[in-house]
């Protein structure tokens, strides 16, 4: 948007509400596959268990924040959009 314009399109609003919680299966995709393959590998010693540490603690809570944020501005999103086509009466 430009100018003064103040407001949004409800379709691409909604649009991007769906976007943003589609994004969620692809973090979970990511857990899983980092999870998968780091149980599955043969890997000993104290390297090992600093990225496990880190990958359990840090780098996983991360990811879910991401994806607790990405479902909350995703429904958020989809809310605005709802009201907003309410407003306009295009419901």
């Amino acid at each position: 948007m430009s100018g003064n314009l103040y407001g949004a399109d409800p379709e691409q609003l909604a649009h991007l509400g769906t976007t943003l919680r589609n994004q969620i299966e692809a973090i979970n995709g990511v857990i899983s596959v980092v999870t998968n393959a780091l149980g599955s590998t043969t890997w000993s010693g104290p390297a090992r268990q600093q990225f496990e540490s880190e990958w359990t603690g840090s780098f996983r809570t991360a990811l879910n924040n991401l994806n607790q944020a990405f479902e909350m501005a995703g429904q958020d999103c989809t809310n605005r959009s709802s009201a907003l086509r309410d407003v306009m009466g295009a419901r």
